[in-house]
């Protein structure tokens, strides 16, 4: 079990590993520093998945052995950081990990109807996972951190727009758009909060940015759905039928 002597630790895993205990940041060595990750990031797991998740290139007896020896050098150099139950490992309850802050803002910005989701853009948004790290369940988790920032952002936007702050609802929309460019219900909603703040031609640009991306990158158009709200909401701007039409999707196969 943890020890209770033991100084508080605070985790940092967003844009560097760093280790600190009362304030005074320690030097852990890279094995090390892959085991707390992991523990920080996947939670209490059993010896023989951390070993062949961290190991994936050893025998199963040599990936065993590989973390026998970094939980006890763990163990001896930061006594309390670890719980050793049996066959699982986890890190004590008290480490301050700022992943799961993040995780924790990221769930609340996603609520529906949450008034205070805007407050919160700025916790969420200039996050970046372990980078330089490669490992595939490094890149997973990565890519998961990725996703539900794009559905947090886009749910914020939707939020805000419904409350008529069309501004802050076109920022958390782009703030969707510059970790994924072709999500269109980010698109979407940059889109309808432009034109409500009468910024066609803001709107043209994003639309189009999005159509030109997604035919470069993919080889298909823009839904119909969106195509069609773009005519729809420059119609009611009094713009030119000319002007404002868009190609649709077309449905022949």
């Amino acid at each position: 079990m943890g020890d209770d002597d033991c100084g508080i630790f605070k985790l940092d895993l967003m844009h560097a590993w760093q280790l600190r205990q009362e304030g005074r940041t320690i030097c852990v060595a890279a094995r090390q520093q892959r085991l707390i990750a992991a523990l920080a990031v996947r939670g209490t797991r059993l010896r023989t998945y951390l070993a062949g998740m961290l190991w994936p290139e050893y025998p199963d007896a040599n990936a065993l052995e590989s973390l026998r020896v970094t939980v006890h050098l763990i163990t001896r150099q930061l006594p309390g950081l670890l719980v050793k139950s049996g066959a699982l490992l986890s890190l004590d309850r008290r480490v301050d990990v700022d992943l799961h802050r993040v995780r924790a803002a990221l769930a609340e910005a996603a609520k529906a109807n949450n008034c205070d989701a805007a407050s919160l853009l700025p916790e969420i948004r200039d996050v970046d996972l372990l980078p330089g790290w490669y490992e595939d369940w490094v890149m997973f988790e990565q890519s998961r951190l990725q996703h539900d920032q794009v559905r947090a952002f886009t749910l914020v936007s939707r939020q805000l727009a419904a409350r008529g702050e069309n501004e802050a609802a076109a920022d958390a929309a782009i703030a969707a758009l510059e970790i994924e460019p072709l999500y269109e219900s980010a698109v979407r909603e940059l889109v309808m909060s432009e034109l409500a703040q009468g910024n066609v031609a803001s709107a043209l640009l994003a639309y189009d940015k999005y159509a030109g991306q997604l035919q470069s990158e993919i080889g298909v158009r823009p839904s119909e759905g969106l195509s069609r709200l773009m005519q729809e909401k420059l119609n009611r701007q009094g713009r030119n039928a000319q002007e404002n039409s868009y190609p649709l999707p077309s449905t022949a196969v």
